[in-house]
């Protein structure tokens, strides 16, 4: 049977969805990286190159949003009781006061849900004050104007795009931790190759919520 019709694998990430994530994840590289190594005494030209990778970060997720709205199934990053049920579960589960394992979760648990909600809120807060910001530097599509905004604003949108940055940087870490741990690898796998085995599947997502995107 050829591999694109392999019945034991199903899709978890579609293509467009994995080249929108590796995109924004080096994007995210390289803002954190020329907004922060100039602080800790590594001298380098980084101002063109932060505000071009904050053009590309801004484009790439309106095409996300466009995606999310039209052609994907918005549900599946939805909040409700559900979730709350099975977080209460999880923790009676691991603190042992219950004998039942907690119910499986559709194709994103709680943790995944609120993480994606999360990162949503400091990247629009990142590009909406670094698009502000963009007035204080020349381009080739316009003269610099720091006189835009009055200095105390200037400080709130310095302020606010701060604090999303370290925001950003913690959960950068945080992300990274959790997909390099050995019992997740399977979810990075599949925002590599776009899949997961049907074994997988079953094992950790409820069927009755989320059956794929596919087969693999």
């Amino acid at each position: 049977m050829p591999a694109d019709h392999d019945q034991s694998k199903v899709i978890r990430h579609k293509l467009p969805d994995r080249i929108y994530h590796w995109v924004m994840a080096v994007t995210v590289f390289v803002l954190l990286g020329t907004a922060f190594l100039p602080i800790v005494g590594i001298k380098f030209a980084w101002v063109d190159i932060h505000w071009i990778a904050g053009v590309i970060l801004t484009l790439i997720v309106l095409y996300h949003i466009v995606r999310a709205l039209f052609w994907q199934d918005r549900s599946t990053m939805g909040l409700g009781g559900g979730d709350i049920r099975r977080s209460s579960q999880s923790i009676k589960w691991v603190m042992r006061s219950s004998k039942s394992p907690p119910e499986k979760p559709g194709k994103y648990p709680l943790l995944q849900k609120l993480y994606h909600h999360g990162i949503a809120v400091l990247l629009l807060a990142l590009i909406g004050t670094g698009g502000v910001m963009m007035a204080k530097i020349d381009t080739p599509f316009w003269q610099r104007n720091p006189y835009l905004l009055g200095t105390e604003t200037w400080g709130w949108i310095y302020v606010i795009h701060g604090l999303a940055a370290m925001a950003v940087l913690a959960m950068v870490i945080i992300h990274i931790y959790f997909a390099i741990r050995p019992e997740k690898l399977w979810i990075t796998r599949s925002m590599i190759k776009g899949w997961i085995t049907r074994e997988e599947l079953e094992a950790h997502h409820d069927t009755t919520q989320w059956q794929g995107d596919g087969n693999g």
